[in-house]
């Protein structure tokens, strides 16, 4: 089994990417949110999930655990596959996934292409708590390009992946470090106990 690959890339496609590694080219599959981060013939380490058929083995990739992690949960879902889930990250970010899911928001669900009512409501019924753990918030919506700029309340959940960000770590991978640092820490952590567990996810 594939776990990670460092290389470089080869090349990029509407749906995947080759990574060169040490003269192999590995297919990998990918959401168009990590191939818009990857150049050809720049260097990359995706996180790799490898799915293994009677026909074929088939590597999906990812540059951020987030998306990596939310990768798995969407496909215990009965009629998610892989191109589904990656069709629901290239529309919704992996704390847009959340939040929608949480808030029970199907249309923001219905937007990715493969997804429709009958999974739209499977999705946020059977990942409805799997969501709140990421610390998404009840009742909110996820973010669209043509909705309003309506800011969200304050939390320290949200505090904290700011911070982390503010330090340089990209928004999904701070996200889901926060998220993991709250379900272990309880929801009364404070906001600096809470950056320091979320640093110990990033370095892991």
């Amino acid at each position: 089994m594939i776990g990670k690959l460092r290389g470089t890339i080869d090349s990029v496609s509407e749906d995947g990417c080759i990574v060169d590694v040490g003269g192999v080219g590995y297919v990998v599959a990918a959401s168009a949110r990590t191939l818009r981060d990857l150049v050809v013939g720049g260097p990359a380490t995706l996180l790799i999930e490898t799915v293994v058929r009677e026909d074929a083995i088939l590597l999906y990739g990812f540059i951020a655990t987030a998306e990596r992690d939310w990768f798995r949960i969407l496909t215990t879902v009965q009629g998610v596959g892989a191109r589904v889930a990656l069709s629901l990250l290239s529309t919704l970010a992996p704390d847009q996934l959340a939040t929608a899911i949480v808030g029970q928001d199907k249309a923001s669900l219905n937007r990715a292409p493969g997804v429709g009512p009958k999974l739209a409501v499977r999705l946020l019924t059977e990942l409805k708590d799997k969501a709140a753990q990421w610390g998404a918030t009840p009742g909110a919506k996820a973010a669209t390009t043509s909705a309003p700029d309506v800011p969200a309340p304050p939390s320290v959940n949200e505090d904290a992946i700011s911070a982390l960000v503010n330090l340089g770590y990209k928004r999904p991978e701070a996200f889901g470090a926060v998220a993991r640092a709250s379900g272990r820490l309880g929801p009364d952590a404070k906001i600096d106990a809470l950056i320091r567990e979320g640093l110990r996810e990033l370095s892991r």
